[in-house]
């Protein structure tokens, strides 16, 4: 098992950016270029969802299953916690908080990877891809700041 940690400081509203990391629309958006979905619903997660969708990697590779489960979901606390399986992956467990920053809000992710011998391989791409949505997640929050949700 390996554990990554990252966390990014964000010149916006901590709520704002639960909105941005919380809808799957901007999922999709944050990792363009990485992966692809067939099946993703639209909206905000939300508590004990289950959401199987095919998952592309680059966009070229053949689509594989993918499961996301939410089994922590906490709106007032902003955190969520998810396990995944799919791509040849046992265990993904991706947990989300975000936290007040005197800059704004600091989003914290932490991602335990278990997936046999590639597991030290598939722990350095998720370090990439999570770090990765940092400016496509900036730049939505340019473009949705403030707005009701």
């Amino acid at each position: 098992m390996k554990t990554v940690r990252l966390s990014h400081i964000y010149e916006h509203t901590p709520r704002d950016v639960w909105r941005v990391a919380t809808d799957l629309e901007c999922l999709q958006e944050a990792v363009r270029g990485l992966l692809s979905f067939e099946g993703m619903p639209k909206g905000v997660i939300h508590q004990g969802q289950v959401v199987d969708v095919k998952v592309s990697m680059f966009g070229i590779l053949p689509a594989q299953p993918y499961r996301m489960e939410l089994i922590e979901f906490d709106d007032a606390e902003m955190r969520f916690k998810s396990n995944e399986v799919g791509m040849g992956v046992e265990h993904w467990q991706h947990s989300l908080r975000i936290v007040p920053h005197a800059q704004g809000a600091e989003l914290h992710d932490e991602i335990e990877i278990e997936a046999g011998w590639r597991t030290p391989l598939i722990a350095v791409w998720a370090r990439f891809m999570y770090k990765r949505r940092h400016k496509p997640r900036q730049k939505m929050l340019l473009r949705h700041s403030g707005s009701a949700g």
